[in-house]
């Protein structure tokens, strides 16, 4: 993992960084969605969580629960309707959209149950795409690229289009992209969902190297060897933080 960023190294972003402060910190925090008819959905209710730099997290609980919220929330896709988020020690209400955007890209790699990826690329423009928003010199891009493509098994899928993929592949090319811009914080929102049982111990031991080199990590997931991996572990219900499993 000699690619990874080290521990010692600096995030890449202009976000003021308070060592001391956890990398993450909720504070009271609900996302609550409205319906057309005065109809509520409270996603989060009032959690408080902090997680340290370079910890390796599990969040866990039954579908509804809101784990998915609650990633993206942590990686500022969404905003709180209520309570406080520090990210580095800042306080997240405080960035700008420009600012947002600028973290997500350089500092947070975002895994998605539903890929997101850009349909007219191939796969390895999807994977090089975040590095070239940020100017990544091609020669660098190309390393990387070919690095993660080799690291996940895609090496030979590099010229094809997502939809010529399977499920399984196209959450891997998800991965890629995701790893391939060195983030300080990994989130993942069920990463072995749509994979086979090798594929998934592979991303589980993959997941472990970068936690390892330095990755603060952070994973919602239903599988239970993600949760054991993990070294620590917050469990939801009903969108509130409980004592474990319900």
């Amino acid at each position: 993992m000699a690619w990874w960023r080290r521990r010692s190294e600096p995030v890449s972003s202009d976000l003021a960084v308070d060592p001391a402060a956890p990398v993450i910190r909720l504070e009271n925090v609900s996302r609550v969605f409205r319906g057309d008819a005065d109809d509520e959905v409270r996603a989060l209710d009032s959690v408080s969580v902090s997680i340290a730099r370079g910890d390796y997290v599990s969040v866990s609980g039954p579908s509804g629960c809101g784990k998915s919220t609650f990633l993206n929330v942590l990686g500022l896709l969404d905003s709180p309707t209520a309570g406080r988020y520090w990210l580095n020690g800042r306080p997240t209400e405080t960035l700008t959209p420009g600012e947002r955007a600028r973290v997500r890209n350089l500092d947070v790699g975002l895994i998605f149950q539903s890929f997101n990826l850009i349909g007219d690329m191939t796969v390895y423009e999807n994977v090089e795409y975040p590095l070239s928003l940020r100017g990544v010199p091609v020669a660098e891009r190309k390393a990387r690229v070919e690095a993660a493509l080799e690291r996940v098994g895609l090496t030979g899928r590099a010229k094809q289009r997502p939809g010529s993929l399977s499920g399984g592949q196209q959450q891997l090319v998800a991965v890629a992209r995701a790893i391939t811009g060195r983030p300080a914080i990994l989130l993942a929102d069920e990463p072995s969902g749509n994979l086979d049982s090798r594929s998934g111990e592979a991303l589980m031991q993959m997941f472990g190297e970068l936690h390892a080199a330095g990755a603060t990590v952070c994973l919602a997931t239903h599988d239970p060897r993600w949760v054991t991996q993990a070294k620590r572990h917050i469990y939801l219900f009903d969108g509130r933080v409980v004592d474990g499993p319900m």
